[in-house]
């Protein structure tokens, strides 16, 4: 694993490569944090995740460790910065199994609304060596995939909490 940059909570503002999504979803806010807090819920709406451990044990809160396996062999060592039940978490990684990512960080921002709830999807990083000289062609293509993952993960929550049938 290669060491990143230990960001704060100010580098998903100003991170030179960005992306931020919204999505309406008709769940509570509760159990959009349920979804989130389910290490075998990612791999179901986000499909380039595989698989997340949890290395740290509960209760889960700010510094809380987890281990995330993506497609293609990434893996992201990370720690959370913001941990508010129902509200927010956010993110950054330690460590990267690659060295193309200087530096990474996600949000996740729980409003409630009158049919359920928004949830706002920040992420940001900083990348290093040529990768950082295609990230204004990627990202956009990155941004498609991660509205598509808002769209799965809209799926995946009208199915999980559909009403039981009589």
């Amino acid at each position: 694993m290669r060491p990143c940059e230990r960001v704060g909570l100010e580098f998903l503002e100003n991170a030179p490569v960005r992306c931020s999504n919204s999505v309406d979803l008709a769940v509570t806010p509760e159990q959009l944090f349920e979804v989130l807090a389910d290490a075998d819920s990612w791999p179901q709406w986000a499909s380039v995740i595989t698989k997340v451990t949890w290395t740290s044990p509960e209760p889960r809160g700010v510094g809380t460790t987890r281990v995330v396996h993506m497609r293609g062999g990434l893996v992201g060592d990370e720690e959370f910065l913001v941990w508010e039940p129902n509200t927010r978490m956010a993110f950054r990684f330690n460590s990267s199994s690659t060295g193309a990512l200087r530096a990474f960080a996600e949000d996740y921002r729980i409003i409630p609304t009158p049919e359920g709830c928004r949830l706002t999807w920040t992420l940001a990083q900083s990348l290093a060596g040529p990768a950082r000289f295609t990230a204004f062609v990627a990202t956009p293509f990155m941004n498609m995939a991660f509205r598509r993952f808002l769209a799965n993960l809209r799926r995946y929550t009208d199915h999980r909490f559909a009403p039981a049938q009589p």
